[in-house]
């Protein structure tokens, strides 16, 4: 059984820095390559030039909450197909099923572990699961 973790590329969006720190430190742990955003301007100029394999995206933010992040994301053609799971304090119903309705793969209750997000990472990213 191999335990090789092919390395991704990961945009960690997030207003809190606690919250980035600790998301960059378990997943470079888990061998990613990881950059951070501190809000959704922030995040869109970096989807384009880091072009990452996945993105966790904080859902309240100032200026640009995560839903219109993902919403223009994934309206790139580009992009379209980059899974991005939610981060949220909240684990509302409702709140999920928003994050369904602007094309978010998953969603993460804040405070994660370093498990549950590299648990994610596995399942999620294009290079751990085989590019579809």
């Amino acid at each position: 059984m191999s335990t090789n973790v092919k390395p991704c590329r990961v945009l960690v969006v997030d207003d809190s820095n606690t919250i980035r720190r600790s998301a960059e430190i378990f997943l470079k742990q888990g061998g990613h390559e990881v950059t951070l955003a501190e809000d959704g301007f922030d995040a869109l100029a970096k989807v384009n030039d880091y072009e990452p394999e996945l993105i966790f995206c904080d859902i309240l933010m100032p200026k640009l909450d995560g839903y219109q992040t993902c919403a223009i994301i994934k309206r790139n053609p580009r992009f379209a197909g980059t899974p991005v799971v939610m981060l949220s304090s909240k684990d509302g119903v409702f709140d999920r099923a928003r994050g369904r309705m602007v094309g978010c793969q998953d969603y993460l209750t804040k405070p994660f572990t370093k498990d549950q997000l590299l648990t994610v990472v596995q399942q999620l990213a294009p290079s751990q699961t085989g590019a579809r």
